[in-house]
């Protein structure tokens, strides 16, 4: 097992080279540049002075030049300065990351909570009344729009009932709070991001969970317990749900990208001072340090979160061997 990790780790690396490589040519090649966003609202600013800014941003090198800076800060773990503020990049992705790695981490525990036994139900009440519903529940979330989802549930809890905060993380007298009160606060501001995300991603885990289920339990193995007279919560719950669990934990590697990617419309909605809403606004204002730090920090999450599937796969199935491999 050591050995394939230490092997996974080290195929990363490329792939984290093509990823940010692709990643930092598409964003220059987009129409707009920083230094148009600073100089085009001031025509007293001469040509002169934006190629000065060019230069100082390092904009006037070749693409291929301009990654290759940027590589040399990334191995040092040095995104640069944001073109905005002056700041480090690192600092304000050290800020934002926390938010969105907490509202992403209770979403993805809330979903499986509630996803995995939606999926057992559905499967063993198959075409019945109940299967239906749970399908019809979960893929209403699915369809449905989440930006769309987090303006109705605004105004009808925000607005018209007045029952949560609409806005932002903490209120404006968070700091005089008490410990319990400051919790109580904080769950009150997330409640709504929580449950679009929970709301959006229950259909996923749920029909593969049915799906891997379904097959489990026509198996043989699960036919000659039933012949042996187990009983029927023995064989759902202890032998058939471990093994359906493998589709699942590759689902779950695989939804980091769909959470994340998600955070830029849920954290813009509700003004939550995450990362995904520091990524729209970069991309925004061209700040180019600041969206490269997002993606190269994303694309590590995701590599990770699927070097973790994989290696639950050995937990969850005994009869994977990844030291042959």
């Amino acid at each position: 097992m050591l050995n394939y990790i230490l092997k996974r780790l080290l195929g990363l690396i490329p792939l984290l080279i093509g990823i940010t490589l692709i990643s930092f040519i598409v964003i220059h090649l987009a129409p707009g540049k920083t230094t148009d966003i600073l100089t085009n609202l001031n025509p007293k600013v001469s040509l002169e002075a934006r190629v000065k800014l060019n230069k100082i941003y390092g904009l006037d090198k070749p693409i291929l030049t301009q990654y290759k800076d940027w590589v040399r800060r990334f191995i040092k773990f040095d995104f640069g300065e944001s073109f905005l503020d002056g700041r480090k990049v690192l600092d304000k992705i050290k800020e934002r990351l926390p938010v969105t790695l907490s509202i992403n981490i209770i979403s993805i525990l809330l979903i499986l909570l509630i996803g995995i036994p939606l999926g057992v139900i559905s499967s063993v009440k198959q075409g019945s009344f109940t299967d239906k519903f749970i399908t019809l529940f979960v893929f209403i979330g699915f369809a449905i729009p989440s930006f769309w989802i987090a303006l109705i549930m605004m105004d009808i809890f925000c607005i018209k009932l007045g029952w949560l905060p609409a806005l932002g993380m903490t209120s404006l007298d968070f700091e005089n709070f008490g410990i319990f009160e400051k919790v109580i606060d904080i769950s009150r501001h997330l409640a709504l991001p929580v449950f679009i995300f929970v709301f959006g991603g229950l259909a996923g885990i749920s029909r593969y969970m049915r799906q891997s289920m379904i097959q489990t339990l026509n198996k043989p193995y699960i036919l000659t317990a039933r012949a042996k007279g187990l009983g029927r919560n023995l064989i759902i719950y202890k032998h058939a749900l471990r093994n359906s669990l493998l589709p699942i934990i590759t689902l779950l590697g695989l939804s980091i990208p769909g959470l994340i990617s998600g955070s830029v419309i849920i954290e813009s909605v509700f003004a939550i001072p995450g990362m995904g809403r520091l990524f729209f606004e970069s991309v925004m204002a061209r700040d180019y340090p600041v969206i490269m730090g997002i993606l190269a920090i994303g694309a590590i999450l995701t590599m990770l979160g699927n070097l973790t599937a994989d290696i639950c796969y050995a937990y969850a199935d005994p009869r994977i061997r990844y030291q042959k491999q």
